[in-house]
């Protein structure tokens, strides 16, 4: 018997432990992990280095980064925030630094010192940490032969447990999922987000590892009647044109890089309907426009008319990127300014400033699988994470239908969850 069963032992489970613990050192905590191993999307994120969380401090700008739970997150952010995650780790003798790019990672550049962390804080604690201990059921408890404060009952592979509370923490798993929906919970239906675009295109082909600032906005299908883009533009928001402006990174397979990502998040349920296959536009010289660009062009072929075009490099893009969009717009490696007509030129400008890209499929970024979907929002009171339909039973993490433009965002609301569920927790019992 124990006061908390948490299920799943992963970044929220072991936050929401150590923040119950700490609340009421009195309590008897377990977590129960399905796996031989913990922590194991804390140990891949950031590529190995664990992007903690986002230098974003204000709650009203940092819910928009999250396309499902920006409204539901705004009053948790002011309870828990940012700030208060990088203290967390601070006050355990972790240092976060702060990237250029709004990134925060550990000062020694490893997941291991975060994992570390936890590990020491759960044995500080008495936390129980038991291993293969995947969930096949969950429900109140019956029979009731620890009295009214055993609440609930929790069976695993291996036993069934008995707890007053009990904390889902499961992430992404359609397993816990389908548990949580014959309960009574409504499951929205999970979709891939945060992936890359497969392109395969001789503009972009042969420079992967090139990085450019640009904007990216994913196209409406031509074919679609009126009905289903009705359909689509409230389903997100009002915009079908969805675009995203930031760095983006060629790859071997095609686009990724922030920029990508955070189109991929926002877009997650649109593409999925396209089953990934659509055309982005992009603006590799986001301050121009088609127009501009061409007048800057017809300047430079009077004032440098015998220097070589694609040697020039007339703009501000990587030399390999402008050298690959001067070929494709059928201009010679050895054509002068000179020489060069209106059309190429016309050409030029479209490849630069809109350049449109058959995505055929996408790609996990990395090992950070995230999905869109997981316990409808309208079922959880957001003041303490707790369940709407079944007291006594709390929420954090991916679980819920809440994900992100990027890790460090998504850790957030976990670390968010995590914490504001063990208060609530603590004072319970």
């Amino acid at each position: 018997m124990f006061d908390v069963i948490i299920i799943g032992g992963g970044a929220a489970g072991f936050y929401c432990a150590i923040h119950i613990a700490e609340a009421n050192p009195k309590l008897k905590i377990a977590i129960l992990e399905r796996g031989k191993q913990v922590l194991s999307k804390v140990k891949v994120s950031g590529g190995g280095r664990c992007n903690v969380t986002h230098a974003e401090f204000e709650p009203s700008s940092l819910v928009k980064n999250y396309p499902r739970g920006e409204k539901e997150l705004l009053g948790p952010f002011h309870i828990y925030s940012t700030a208060d995650t990088v203290a967390f780790f601070e006050k355990r003798g972790i240092r976060i630094k702060t990237e250029s790019d709004g990134r925060m990672f550990p000062e020694s550049n490893s997941s291991q010192t975060i994992i570390e962390c936890f590990l020491s804080e759960i044995e500080r604690y008495g936390i129980a940490l038991l291993k293969s201990s995947s969930v096949v059921d969950i429900g109140p408890h019956k029979d009731n032969k620890f009295g009214e404060e055993a609440v609930w009952q929790v069976q695993s592979v291996k036993k069934v447990y008995y707890a007053k509370r009990i904390v889902v923490a499961t992430g992404s798993n359609l397993k816990i999922w389908g548990l949580l929906e014959k309960l009574g919970h409504k499951i929205v239906t999970p979709v891939p987000s945060l992936f890359t675009f497969n392109i395969n295109d001789v503009r972009i082909s042969g420079i992967p590892g090139l990085s450019t600032h640009a904007k990216i906005e994913v196209l409406p299908r031509q074919m679609m009647g009126e009905e289903i883009k009705s359909r689509f533009k409230s389903r997100i928001g009002g915009a079908l044109n969805l675009t995203s402006e930031g760095p983006v990174l060629i790859t071997h397979w095609g686009l990724s890089g922030p920029a990508v990502l955070k189109l991929s998040a926002r877009a997650a349920r649109l593409l999925n309907e396209y089953n990934y296959r659509f055309r982005v536009r992009i603006n590799w010289m986001p301050d121009y426009h088609k127009e501009g660009l061409l007048s800057l062009f017809n300047e430079i072929k009077k004032i440098d008319p015998k220097k070589t075009i694609y040697k020039t490099k007339a703009i501000d893009i990587p030399a390999r990127l402008w050298g690959k969009l001067v070929v494709a717009s059928d201009i010679a490696k050895d054509l002068k300014w000179a020489d060069v007509s209106r059309k190429q030129l016309e050409r030029l400008s479209q490849f630069i400033t809109a350049s449109e890209f058959n995505v055929e499929g996408k790609s996990t970024f990395k090992d950070e699988f995230v999905t869109a979907g997981g316990v409808d929002l309208k079922e959880v009171n957001f003041k303490t994470f707790e369940s709407k339909l079944f007291p006594g039973m709390y929420f954090a993490g991916e679980v819920l239908n809440i994900d992100a433009v990027t890790g460090g965002f998504n850790f957030q609301n976990a670390w968010t969850g995590a914490y504001i569920a063990a208060q609530a927790i603590g004072k319970s019992l």
